[in-house]
């Protein structure tokens, strides 16, 4: 009777402990391969599991020398209570970026974890009735189970997501009058996404895919839910680490009009290439019908070099390259916007909004060439682009507990971290900067973190590098560029360095958050 009420609460500590692996698994976007990466790129997560397993392995093993085995299943259960309770009150203190959000998904592999856990316990009751090991691995069993829940569940999953995308291509193709605008990029889609549904919204009742919903069941959920027949225009963001996943978008959706953002090095770590990406993204070109419209970012040179075999027509913007069909000249920046001179052929009309950067002139432009297109009056883009909201997380100047922020905490790439630092650098007082560095950048990875710590002279007067181990290349830029070492400060986590921020900072300063890793990468 005692080595079953240890089989189960040892089963009840087992799944206590699995969150963490889950965590971490769902911030890995249920990829085998990217959660194996993160394993490899944290193995003193493992061994320290290992370490507290030989620990407890060593303390049942003395309890059962010196005590009989029902005296031992007794004192080792009220262990693994004490265990289980000391972990529950740690999570729950725990301030997670991204705390684990209890999906369908996540539910569907809680279940067979549950299961795969529960199995390998009652093998161990029955088959070794000591009992001594399966305590001793609760901790590091869960993270190993992960692959095997990854393989049991994905069958299920493809069929859940096929389900679902059919249903949506089918709301899809029964609405022949919808305009369906497609908007990709290396950096830059999400906000060029939120600048057309403005811009657009102001002339037809529009629909956006919301916040980063760029992926297939993303777009799906959207279509499912919000994509009403009252909607004239659906502007649909799609994202893309993987070769092949714009092509499959671009089949689902079917877009007439594509806008290619940019094209850079993000994500290069799981395209492999730069030519990977490029081909990829430019698919949203390539996959247009004839009678289409392709807006391209010539500032952009993968972009300019890149020879369309398309014949759609094709309309280019740019800042710096005025060999374009839409281009901006007179930009002024200001600390609460821009305003800019818009020129396409003889026309000539001045814009102002309250996005900060070169880079979201760039997105307006590029919103611009779609609403000339679908004849959107100059008034009426006057008008939106005065009125657009700041995108959340993308350059937005924000107010926190008093002191002046601007949020460019998404996803930071090399050209926009640069560009958030040339806005940075016309902010008057103290410039602060935290961040925990950039990820998903392959082999060039080290190289874009150390010149941006490079860069950062100049623009920025007090550092903040958010973790010790992955920001190392830009203390290591910042040293060889000459910076004042004394202004650079290094934390463990975003916490402590928003308890710098307000124990040091005035609220006239301003302080730019470069960047907000997941928990799985901030270390």
């Amino acid at each position: 009777m005692e080595k079953y009420i240890l089989g189960v609460v040892t089963l009840i500590a087992m799944v206590v402990k699995s969150k963490q692996p889950l965590h971490m698994f769902q911030q890995n976007r249920y990829e085998i391969g990217r959660y194996t990466k993160w394993l490899q790129e944290n193995t003193s997560k493992l061994k320290s599991e290992v370490i507290q397993a030989l620990f407890e392995l060593a303390v049942y093993a003395l309890i059962l020398y010196f005590f009989h085995a029902s005296v031992y299943a007794w004192l080792v259960s009220v262990l693994l209570v004490l265990f289980t309770y000391i972990n529950i009150v740690q999570e729950r203190k725990k301030k997670y970026i991204k705390p684990l959000v209890y999906t369908g998904r996540v539910k569907r592999q809680i279940v067979v974890l549950v299961v795969l856990e529960a199995l390998v316990i009652a093998c161990n009751v029955i088959y070794l009735p000591g009992f001594i090991f399966m305590p001793a691995l609760v901790s590091l069993l869960p993270w190993l189970f992960i692959f095997l829940v990854g393989w049991l569940t994905s069958p299920i999953e493809y069929l859940v997501k096929q389900w679902y995308i059919l249903q949506a291509k089918k709301i899809l193709n029964e609405d022949t009058d919808l305009i369906k605008i497609g908007i990709t990029g290396s950096y830059g889609k999400t906000s060029t996404k939120n600048i057309m549904h403005a811009m657009v919204g102001e002339h037809f009742n529009s629909l956006m895919t919301p916040a980063s919903y760029n992926t297939p069941m993303g777009i799906t959920i959207t279509i499912r839910t919000l994509l009403k027949p009252i909607h004239r225009v659906f502007v649909c963001e799609m994202g893309a680490d993987h070769v092949g996943e714009i092509t499959y978008l671009m089949k689902f959706v079917q877009p007439k009009i594509g806008v290619v953002t940019s094209i850079g090095p993000q994500h290069l770590s799981t395209f492999g290439s730069q030519e990977n990406i490029i081909h990829e993204k430019m698919q949203m070109i390539e996959r247009l019908p004839q009678d289409g419209l392709g807006v391209l970012n010539y500032d952009n040179e993968l972009i300019r070099n890149y020879q369309v075999q398309n014949p759609v027509k094709i309309v280019t913007y740019g800042i710096q390259n005025h060999d374009v069909d839409y281009y901006a000249e007179d930009i002024t920046y200001t600390r609460t916007g821009s305003s800019f001179t818009v020129v396409h052929e003889v026309e000539r009309v001045r814009i102002e909004t309250k996005l900060l950067g070169e880079l979201n002139i760039l997105n307006i432009l590029s919103s611009i060439c779609v609403a000339r297109h679908l004849n959107v009056p100059w008034g009426t883009i006057q008008r939106a682009s005065k009125n657009m909201k700041q995108v959340e997380h993308r350059l937005e100047l924000k107010t926190i507990n008093g002191y002046r922020f601007i949020d460019d905490a998404f996803n930071s790439n090399p050209v926009g971290s640069a560009m958030a630092l040339e806005v940075l650098q016309r902010m008057p007082n103290t410039r602060y900067i935290v961040t925990p560095g950039m990820i998903d950048l392959g082999k060039i990875q080290y190289e874009a973190n150390k010149q941006f710590g490079e860069k950062m002279k100049g623009k920025a007067d007090v550092v903040i590098l958010v973790g010790e181990i992955q920001t190392k290349p830009i203390y290591t830029g910042l040293q060889e560029s000459g910076f004042d070492m004394q202004k650079v400060i290094v934390t463990k986590t975003v916490k402590e360095a928003f308890d710098y921020i307000y124990q040091n900072a005035s609220v006239e300063d301003t302080i730019l958050l470069e960047n907000d890793l997941p928990d799985a990468f901030s270390h």
